[in-house]
């Protein structure tokens, strides 16, 4: 074999490895590998059917759930039983969390709907106060 070869061959290996020990060992190569596969992976979820399905069922169910502690809430609120009362007081507790979660989920799941959110799904659930 020529030395040529062995030379072209022996600088592949060195930077093969050099390549991999930047990517897995140094701040700077893992960043740049993170931010390249998160851009892929963005871009996937983006037009992909089944991660805008996961993410609008998720946010139908959210939906779901608060609206019927709503309406347990307003049912109750002015109950003159004091266990209606908690019934109501309850109901609420579990609306307020599930529009902190919703909201949130909304934030962080934007970009899959890129400004063309579904006529069904609210950008937000308000508070009960």
């Amino acid at each position: 074999m020529n030395k040529g070869w062995i030379a072209l061959i022996v600088l592949l290996c060195v930077l093969l490895i050099g390549s991999i020990l930047f990517f897995s060992s140094t701040p700077i190569g893992r960043a740049m590998w993170n931010n390249r596969f998160y851009a892929v992976q963005k871009a996937d979820d983006a037009t992909l059917y089944a991660t805008r399905k996961k993410v609008e069922d998720a946010c139908r169910s959210m939906m779901a759930s608060y609206v019927a502690d709503k309406l347990t809430y307003k049912q109750y609120k002015d109950s003159a039983s004091e266990e209606q009362r908690g019934w109501a007081a309850q109901a609420k507790m579990r609306a307020n969390k599930t529009a902190a979660s919703y909201n949130e989920y909304i934030l962080k799941n934007s970009f899959v709907w890129e400004g063309n959110v579904p006529d069904d799904i609210h950008k937000k659930l308000e508070y009960l106060e």
